[in-house]
């Protein structure tokens, strides 16, 4: 079963900045729609943001919208996240997730494959 990787989480600073990256473990994987997810303790999983593959299209939500940003590279079959103005709110599990095939998703549910998580934590 094809997993995910993400990397680049660590403690930042109230206004920094950190980018994250997801892998899955086989070059091959049909990654049409990615995404990003976070959860911080006693919370609900919360969507972050999405990307379609084939065009790059991007969507977000409303908590970190004009903050942070997805890419992808497709030459190395990567997606980043690119955390910019961290706030102490945004400290939580950074996870990526992939198995959708609805640009328009944005429940946890609609994901059926997930990394194991980066943790972010933003100091005050």
């Amino acid at each position: 079963q094809v997993q995910l990787k993400e990397s680049g989480g660590g403690l930042v600073q109230a206004g920094g900045s950190l980018r994250l990256s997801c892998t899955p473990s086989e070059p091959t994987f049909n990654n049409n729609i990615m995404a990003w997810f976070r959860q911080s303790p006693g919370k609900e999983r919360e969507f972050v943001g999405i990307i379609r593959w084939r065009d790059a299209r991007t969507a977000y939500g409303a908590s970190v919208e004009g903050r942070f940003t997805i890419q992808r590279s497709a030459s190395k079959n990567t997606m980043y996240l690119q955390l910019n103005n961290l706030q102490p709110e945004d400290t939580a599990v950074y996870y990526c997730a992939a198995g959708s095939r609805d640009y328009y998703s944005r429940r946890a549910d609609d994901f059926g494959t997930w990394g194991q998580g980066t943790q972010v934590t933003v100091s005050s």
